[in-house]
């Protein structure tokens, strides 16, 4: 495939919506429960709360923590920062206690942003912090319509209206009142190795490393989306944005891609069955998004029977592995509803802000992540060499292109083990995820590195199991680890969610075997298989492997304690 060179806009994020914001001010920007937000009005709604930021001392360089779910507060401070120069420091509202103590620390945020319902947490959280921090507090139900506020109220939110309750503490509303409108901002103009955004590695091994991200790279995200569509990405076209805005998928493409372009972002602070059925049908959104498990749970929701999903123009998959298996049932799934196209899945890290990878749109190979994007270069390597190998041959995967990070916060020493610049004089973004890229330049996506299986000396991907596993028609999803074990090193267990209704464990436990007799070579096939309601899951909805290894090592623990 031709390179292809690309124009990226030398600009900030707010400059490329406020661009949108002259060329469609009576277009909607972002619809929260039904209330459309028009771009004009989505512009002076930034420029208000960069005024509020701007009154109470923030400026340039200054770190601001975004703790909220996709509603419009978010949506208004993050590029209100970026108006300043500010920067975002996006992190989950469901994250522990001690996780927004360790967040606020590292990124030393002057003011946290979170709503209501979590203040208390966030209060809690400051104990640990080493700095004064402003907490602002955003109200759900000042963004709904009027005749949703009395119940929201009486339901849920009466019990947070004594919140905040502390003199470092004020509302999102009263803090918006404190910028003077008639006060000039301060000019920023555009570096291209300014951080603008700090987002966090998942901390699946270890503890989250903050990934610091530019305008120049979000914008050339958002460009870049735009020419790998086989029609034009603009105005009028509508994204249901349910991924969180924490998540590189979730604000890189759910958000400010469709912002860049001068779309509509339909807001879901949560992914739920009813409200996710509901807005498909009645919102008729052309673009949908998320991860594996939403797709899964798509399969099965009854309210979707019937509906009509023509209006669907890109279904995108991405943050994990799209197995072959439910690949094949979800685009069945969508051509039975009237959909004309399938499911293409995305690869990428929130080092490079999400998608970086995609599969084309006419052309599926399977078990391929799809053909880099346009101006991003992929290349394998011998794990731990800097040593390029030929096609078809398996190793780390490497990438480079203008969405790569700038580094990691404050940790130089993982910055040059991650990115490393080669004899080319380019700047290559070591992913730690094993694959291949075949003749064409398709890329295959592996394993992570560190979740390789080892048992007596063969290399086993849990991803390949689980796919085998995934096809028996009586699963839902499963997922695969490793066990220490004195004579293998590792031996493999598999643990398998059954779809509802299902209730024969043995029924389909030979089944399972069955297929992996088949399928999967003797030293992989799992020595056990465990059958559970449900799997834990990480906060943007992957199973949780790492969880299970805990689960399975304090098992281990205690059985040897009880030996002894």
């Amino acid at each position: 495939m031709a390179e292809t060179q690309l124009q990226y806009p030398l600009k900030t994020m707010y400059e490329a919506i406020a661009a949108m914001v002259q060329e469609f001010p009576e277009d909607t920007a972002y619809e929260f429960y039904g209330v459309k937000t028009k771009y004009k009005r989505f512009g002076e709604k930034i420029l208000q709360a960069a005024r509020a930021f701007a009154a109470n001392g923030i400026g340039k360089g200054d770190r601001v923590t975004i703790c909220l779910p996709n509603v419009p507060q978010a949506i208004d401070c993050f590029y209100a920062l970026d108006r300043i120069g500010a920067v975002a420091n996006m992190i989950h509202p469901l994250s522990a206690e001690k996780e927004i103590s360790f967040y606020l620390n590292i990124s030393k945020s002057k003011m946290i942003l979170t709503v209501d319902m979590f203040y208390e947490k966030v209060e809690a959280a400051l104990k640990e912090v080493d700095h004064p921090v402003t907490v602002l507090v955003a109200r759900m139900q000042d963004e709904l319509p009027l005749y949703m506020r009395p119940v929201y109220v009486a339901k849920a939110g009466r019990k947070y209206l004594q919140f905040p309750n502390t003199d470092h503490a004020q509302t999102w509303k009263d803090f918006l009142k404190t910028g003077n409108p008639q006060e000039k901002l301060p000019e920023i103009q555009f570096e291209r190795e300014r951080t603008s955004v700090i987002l966090y590695s998942g901390g699946t091994s270890g503890t989250p490393k903050g990934i610091c991200l530019s305008d120049y790279n979000m914008n050339a995200l958002a460009r870049q989306c735009r020419e790998v569509l086989p029609f034009e990405f603009k105005n009028g076209l509508k994204m249901l944005s349910c991924m969180p805005m924490f998540h590189g998928f979730g604000l890189g493409v759910n958000i400010h891609t469709v912002l860049f372009h001068g779309a509509t972002c339909i807001l879901m602070p949560t992914f739920n069955h009813k409200t996710y059925a509901k807005a498909l049908i009645k919102k008729k959104p052309n673009f949908i998004a998320g991860v594996p498990t939403i797709f899964e749970a798509l399969l099965h929701i009854q309210d979707l029977d019937g509906a009509d999903l023509s209006h669907l123009k890109g279904v995108f998959c991405g943050g994990d592995s799209l197995s072959v298996e439910l690949k094949k049932k979800v685009d069945a799934f969508l051509a039975e509803h009237g959909s004309t196209v399938p499911i293409q899945e995305g690869y990428g890290l929130t080092e490079c802000v999400t998608a970086s990878c995609l599969t084309p749109y006419n052309r599926y190979k399977e078990g391929s992540i799809g053909l880099p994007f346009p101006d991003t270069q992929y290349a394998i390597v011998r794990p731990g060499t800097d040593d390029v190998l030929h096609p078809g041959e398996e190793g780390e995967i490497i990438l480079s292109g203008p969405s790569v990070m700038l580094g990691y916060l404050d940790n130089e020493e993982e910055t040059k083990e991650t990115l490393r610049t080669l004899s080319d004089g380019k700047t290559w973004l070591y992913t730690g995820d094993l694959g291949y890229m075949d003749e064409e330049g398709f890329v295959y996506f592996k394993q992570r590195i560190k979740r390789m299986i080892i048992t007596n000396g063969y290399n086993v991907y849990p991803g390949q199991i689980e796919n085998v596993i995934d096809s028996v028609p009586e699963i839902a999803y499963s997922c695969v680890i490793g066990i220490p074990d004195e004579r293998r090193g590792q031996k493999v267990k598999a643990f398998c969610v059954m779809r509802d209704g299902v209730t024969d464990e043995e029924m389909v436990r030979n089944k399972v075997k069955e297929a992996m007799s088949k399928h999967v070579a003797k030293y992989a096939i799992p020595r056990e298989i465990e059958f559970r309601k449900e799997l834990p899951k990480t906060l943007v909805g992957k199973v949780a492997y790492r969880k299970l290894e805990e689960e399975e090592e304090a098992r281990r623990r205690g059985e040897t304690a009880e030996q002894a």
